[in-house]
């Protein structure tokens, strides 16, 4: 058994989702790429992956080993790339997510440029509000607003955000302007399923800190839409500061309780503890790095 090419075959199967599309993305009989896993599997003597109705799910020792096989075959590409003297060119897929509003703005720019540098680089860009596991979800960088919680993850601190309340002019002149946090429970808010920033939002002053929310006048589970409703009239947003820089800039939203502004959200590039970092990580970890610091210092 040629086992290079089992560890290809296996990277498509779970890449694709299933052994159907896996033999497609491989150009391959389906009867061979099952063989080929089932092949590996008897090898190892280990179940490395369970077939459900609705794809593939790997088990413990099948991730550890999908995440080994990557290594492995980027330190070889990487090894044959150099023996044969083509050291500057960076080949292979690379995932990289992020929170939507910040991916569309900031992080596609600079994919893009990216990808225009290494014409060999195949880039998914995978835009979610919802923090997605990078070792389930087989995510090489990721971009994380809020305080951490996987320890197992190395960061690299970009930047910060602010957390931002706001409301239409409209919605100040009828309900009034807001001047101390209390002052929001008699106010109408709008709720929305963002990413997980903190556990709740405490607002400064004078060394105290407030933790009061206005009535949830409205829920979504998005924020483009509480942000459409906020610009409505409907009730009183607490988002991003990047999030509706737009709308502030416009008027169509104001910002209030600026003087107790609750402490400014860490923006951060995160990655798995993998050693040595595949050379097309590294090179879009220091590509994307200094450029974001210096968009987020603006």
């Amino acid at each position: 058994m040629d086992r290079f090419e089992a560890m290809s075959v296996l990277l498509a199967v779970v890449d694709a989702g299933s052994l159907s599309a896996g033999a497609r993305r491989l150009q391959a009989p389906l009867a061979t790429v099952s063989r080929k896993v089932a092949d590996l599997e008897k090898h190892l003597g280990a179940r490395l992956v369970l077939r459900t109705r609705r794809g593939l799910t790997l088990t413990d020792e099948g991730r550890n080993f999908v995440a080994a096989s990557r290594r492995i075959l980027e330190e070889l590409e990487a090894a044959e790339r150099q023996a044969s003297g083509d050291y500057g060119a960076l080949r292979g897929g690379l995932h990289v997510t992020a929170p939507i509003i910040f991916g569309e703005h900031h992080v596609l720019p600079i994919a893009l440029e990216f990808l225009k540098e290494q014409p060999e680089i195949d880039m998914r860009l995978t835009l979610t509000d919802r923090q997605i596991s990078l070792s389930d979800d087989h995510v090489d960088v990721a971009l994380r607003i809020g305080h951490l919680t996987d320890s197992a993850l190395i960061a690299t601190r970009v930047g910060a955000v602010r957390r931002v309340v706001c409301a239409s002019p409209d919605y100040l002149t009828r309900r009034g302007v807001p001047l101390d946090p209390e002052d929001l429970v008699r106010h109408d808010g709008i709720s929305f399923q963002g990413f997980a920033t903190a556990p709740e939002v405490r607002y400064r002053g004078d060394g105290a800190t407030f933790n009061v929310e206005p009535r949830p006048r409205l829920a979504v589970n998005t924020t483009e839409a509480a942000i459409q409703a906020a610009v409505s009239g409907i009730g009183i947003i607490r988002v991003l500061s990047y999030q509706i820089a737009d709308q502030l800039r416009s008027g169509a939203l104001q910002e209030v309780l600026v003087e107790f502004a609750p402490e400014p959200l860490p923006v951060n590039v995160v990655y798995g503890p993998a050693d040595p970092l595949p050379t097309k990580v590294r090179c879009f970890l220091d590509w994307i790095t200094p450029r974001l610091r210096d968009q987020l210092a603006h």
